[in-house]
């Protein structure tokens, strides 16, 4: 169930959206309604036009939509409605977006403390490695020495 203030984020959002489904004479059929969940996965928010050769009313087919999608009515007026239903792929993607976005932001303090550590960890490795080939040379000198 939406709330006023998430309906009408909503009808804002719908003004600048393209009208991407259309239901003709038939009425709402199968098609329509797959054509309805794939676009309503992919973008949440879709708007829907019903022509004027249709046997229905733009409420009669939004509510038909809603009942068949499980989805929420924004809004209808005139021949046009607007769809909503939460998509579990764009929640996905906002939670990945949002935890990148966390990651970059991290504290620079402690961003600074690892890259000094790791600078540390780097020159100690290059120090030990040429001190371990310095004492195999020196092994090597000493045995063809003798």
């Amino acid at each position: 169930m939406l709330t006023s203030k998430h309906r009408a984020e909503l009808r804002s959002e719908a003004n600048t959206l393209e009208t991407t489904l259309m239901v003709g004479k038939e009425g709402v059929t199968d098609s329509v309604i797959e054509e309805a969940a794939r676009q309503l996965e992919a973008r949440e928010l879709i708007k829907g036009r019903v022509l004027e050769t249709a046997l229905m009313t733009s409420r009669e087919a939004c509510d038909a939509l809603c009942d068949a999608l499980k989805a929420e009515g924004v809004q209808c007026i005139g021949s046009k409605f607007v769809l909503y239903k939460k998509s579990e792929k764009k929640a996905q993607e906002a939670a990945k977006q949002a935890r990148a976005i966390q990651k970059k932001a991290a504290n620079p303090v402690r961003r600074g403390a690892q890259e000094r550590r790791r600078k540390a960890k780097e020159e100690r490795e290059k120090r030990n490695e040429y001190f371990r080939q310095a004492a195999i040379q020196a092994a090597i000198d000493r045995r063809n020495g003798k």
